[in-house]
């Protein structure tokens, strides 16, 4: 800062050019950038061709459906840079709303280095661990046959596992960078006119939504075709195609990695930056939110693009690999010619980016911003645009199953597929409803919370617990029905077993699955709106433009509220469909591994029901239930840690630095912003972790449990093959050999000494994995909706209702919404990563829980 801020000698604002200091001293290009700028602009045209050329030969040697596929992320790729082009072009207002902009946007890409930088760390050593699990396991019969060993299965999983970790990693920087350089853009905007901010925001929005949903689809697609390419699928000797699908499931377990501990470090940042600014600055001194002499308000404006836009990016992004991989698993399950099937959820993703586009690019502005014309309703414009993409959901959805989906076997069964699209979106409808319904102010929930405020904050909390718990039933009743219907419409589809039996129930879930998916772009972009705009209203209130001006923000804020409310409703509603498709899909990974099927085979009844009358079956889904619980009580004590600190800061300024409040002396932001960074990136570790290990300890405990039991503490093979992993190692491979034929043996033995149990471990891991999913799901709903009560109380009581600002009623409120912060923006948008996570590392470990 200058001399003069320092020593205090500053007269009002009003009075001086206002400077905000920097948080560092350049701004951060990640080197993977930088290499590429420093490489001749005609080298890499031709190295870009190149790349592309490869791509599509790849592709055109696989299906003529990826070539579709690359065909359209490709274009819609393009469109994104037109997107990015046109947001850029906009000016950033006057000087010192670009001074803020520039605090932000090196705050947060400051953070996202550092925090990136850890997750990576993490994410090399947990390769070499699998790398390491799968150079000792079992292999399936069919990966035997194709000639596929341990190291290459070892090599195609890490190497899937990092690809999954470096795409979300990706997704999440973009959903960071375009909303750093959006915010000023669109505050900027609402000096002229509100549909011209609103536009800024959906485009920049836009942007990063198409670039993640794109990067999922094409990074999927690349790799099932350099898989197939390389390992020569579906010729004489090789791999079948139907087994394909297992090979990709490190990439959603690399997607859900990097997703679970971007939430989780940038929801404990956002929402301790929040906590601290609104305890100290709106209920101890009074002063509004936002407000320039508040030293925790560049940490609360930072921590929505960490948060809010890097962490849903990468969230969005995790969803839709680990929705495409199950329905990729299933598909391969259902007909002799399963190419279509497989590739269906690639093609409904690859529509879902065009549809999205056109409903971006139908929100425009008014032709002459200088006319000033009433304010319209944001939230009316992007309903448009929903309903525009909807519309077109449906068609391009039926479009997809009559070209993917019509077999000869079943010549009606795209249809009934049609239908589990058309019951997926109606779901996904239903959910943005309903959360709308307890969330949002104009309806009786969200009032009736209001007014208890009005007899403390005790009442405050009590009305507000109440409301979250009871708004999880009507969800629950949705996911059942559309669940249920989903399965009956694809088990009448037609499509039976060579025993006859129908096998289209799971299938059908999983299209009601992509039919939910299938506006993820819009929805994306709608979620990426809110943070924009709330930063935009942080700008303005920070830099004192005209009320006229803050009143456009406000007005894009309140909606932004909303949206991020309703797509967080819309999150778990997908993220339990999701969960039952993977859950499935582990089913029939464990079943390929065991040989033994999740079915009565003949006259043999094989015991591989997940029974919880079984003991250690029962403790596996107690435990996965408490999962749920301790990892949410951890991440809100991590909120409420760090959020002591910012609290004890931002005293200690006011304090010792009185002139702050006389407008007479500058905060120190940057020390909020670097207490509230290192404290989120340690805290979110001890819980980040619990969630990686526990099924990995919860599945060798069981087998050290059942090798206590058989012959003479005898352990199953893939118990050998992890526990004896440094012996193993060391061995020659005479000794191997032999290892091999004893453990072959040993297998057999345990096989008939626990026949009344077999596949004992997976069944637990299975029994953790279905009851944390359930309790997740409740969680996740109880936290998301009760915490967004709490906000929009708040916001309610600010529009003049029930005493106004600085009343009493208020005071109780913004308690109230103090409490709903870590569970709405922290808490519960991590269980959505954390339920599927599970599901992906339960995948990608299965051979060890054997």
């Amino acid at each position: 800062m200058d001399d003069d801020m320092e020593n205090g000698g500053l007269g009002p604002y009003q009075d001086r050019p206002r400077t905000f200091p920097n948080m560092r001293s350049k701004p951060y290009v990640p080197m993977i950038f930088r290499i590429l700028m420093r490489i001749n602009i005609r080298v890499l045209f031709v190295l870009l061709l190149l790349c592309l050329g490869v791509v599509f030969y790849i592709g055109a040697s696989t299906s003529p459906i990826i070539v579709f596929v690359f065909s359209v992320c490709i274009i819609t790729f393009i469109l994104s840079i037109y997107l990015c082009k046109w947001v850029l072009s906009k000016d950033e207002g006057p000087p010192e709303m670009a001074q803020i902009s520039d605090a932000i946007r090196d705050g947060a890409e400051g953070f996202f280095r550092t925090q990136y930088g850890t997750i990576s760390k993490m994410a090399c050593l947990l390769a070499l661990v699998i790398f390491c699990i799968y150079l000792f396991r079992n292999t399936t019969p069919q990966q035997e046959a194709s000639g596929i060993g341990r190291s290459n299965s070892a090599c195609i999983t890490v190497a899937a596992f990092l690809l999954g970790a470096l795409c979300s990693g990706i997704a999440g920087y973009v959903g960071m960078w375009v909303s750093v350089r959006a915010n000023v853009r669109v505050s900027s905007a609402a000096r002229r006119s509100a549909r011209e901010a609103l536009q800024i925001a959906v485009r920049a929005g836009g942007f990063s939504a198409i670039v993640v949903v794109g990067m999922a689809v094409i990074g999927i697609a690349i790799l099932y075709a350099t898989f197939y390419v390389w390992l020569g699928v579906d010729t004489p000797g090789s791999m079948k195609v139907t087994d394909l699908p297992l090979l990709l499931v490190g990439y959603g377990f690399g997607a859900s990695f990097v997703a679970l501990f971007a939430q989780l470090g940038g929801g404990i940042y956002t929402k301790a930056a929040d906590v601290g600014a609104d305890l100290v600055g709106k209920v101890e001194q009074g002063i509004p939110e936002d407000d320039p002499r508040n030293p925790a308000v560049i940490a609360d404006l930072v921590g929505d693009n960490v948060g809010d836009c890097a962490a849903r990016g990468a969230d969005l992004f995790e969803s839709i690999a680990a929705e495409i991989i199950s329905a990729m698993i299933l598909g391969g399950t259902m007909v002799q010619h399963p190419s279509g099937f497989i590739l269906f959820p690639l093609v409904v993703h690859s529509f879902d980016l065009v549809i999205s586009s056109i409903g971006i690019l139908s929100i425009r502005s008014s032709r002459d911003s200088s006319v000033k014309a009433p304010i319209e309703d944001p939230m009316a414009i992007l309903q448009k645009g929903y309903s525009v993409t909807i519309v077109l959901a449906v068609l391009t959805f039926g479009a997809s199953t009559r070209w993917l989906l019509y077999t000869e076997q079943a010549p009606s069964a795209w249809l009934n597929f049609a239908l589990c699209g058309l019951v997926g979106i109606i779901t996904a409808y239903i959910f943005v409803w309903i959360t709308k319904y307890y969330t949002d102010y104009k309806h009786e929930p969200v009032r009736a919370l209001a007014l208890s405020s009005s007899t403390g904050h005790g009442t405050n909390i009590i009305a507000g617990v109440s409301l979250g718990l009871e708004s999880t039933a009507p969800p629950v009743l949705v996911i059942s029905v559309s669940i249920v219907s989903a399965y009956w419409l694809g088990q009448t589809s037609g499509l039976v077993d060579e025993s006859g039996n129908p096998i289209g129930g799971l299938f059908g879930t999983a299209v009601a699955t992509m039919g939910m998916l299938s506006t993820a772009a819009y929805v994306l972009t709608m979620d990426m709106f809110g943070p924009i705009a709330d930063n935009a209203g942080g700008i303005v209130e920070m830099s004192q433009q005209p009320e006229s001006v803050r009143e456009i923000t406000d007005v894009l804020d309140a909606v932004g509220n909303t949206t991020k409310a309703t797509t967080k409703g819309f999150a778990i509603g997908s993220a339990a469909l999701a969960s039952f498709l993977l859950f499935s899909a582990y089913m029939d990974e464990v079943a390929t591994f065991a040989q033994e099927p999740f079915k009565q085979a003949g006259n043999y009844l094989i015991d591989c029901q997940v029974d919880i009358a079984i003991p250690e079956v029962f403790v596996g889904g107690l435990l996965g239930s408490m999962l749920i619980f301790l990892f949410s009580g951890w991440a809100c004590s991590a909120v409420g840690k760090t959020a002591q600190e910012v609290v004890n800061e931002v005293r200690r300024q006011f304090i010792e630095r009185p002139g702050i409040m006389e407008y007479k002396e500058k905060p120190d932001y940057a020390r909020c912003v670097a207490i509230v960074a290192s404290a989120s990136l340690r805290e979110m570790i001890k819980p980040g972790a619990l969630a990686i290990i526990s099924p990995l300890v919860i599945g060798g405990w069981v087998l050290a449990l059942e090798g206590e039991k058989n012959d003479h503490h005898i352990p199953p093979l893939s118990c050998i093959s992890f526990t004896h992993l440094s012996f193993l190692w060391a061995l020659s491979t005479v000794v191997s050999a032999f290892r091999n034929s004893v453990a072959l043996v040993l297998g057999q033995l345990v096989k008939f000494a626990h026949e009344g149990h077999a596949l004992l471990g997976a069944k637990v891991v299975a029994a953790l994995l279905m009851f944390a999913t359930v309790s997740g799901i409740l969680m996740a709903l109880f936290l998301n909706t009760a915490g967004g009560a709490w906000d929009n109380a708040k916001k309610f009581i600010e529009t003049g209702a029930l005493g106004g600002k600085g009343s009493d009623t208020h005071k109780a409120a913004v308690t109230g919404d103090t409490v709903g912060d870590p569970f709405k923006d922290t808490a519960g948008p991590s269980l959505h990563v954390l339920i599927k996570m599970l599901a992906t590392i339960t995948l990608v470990m299965a051979p060890i829980f054997l």
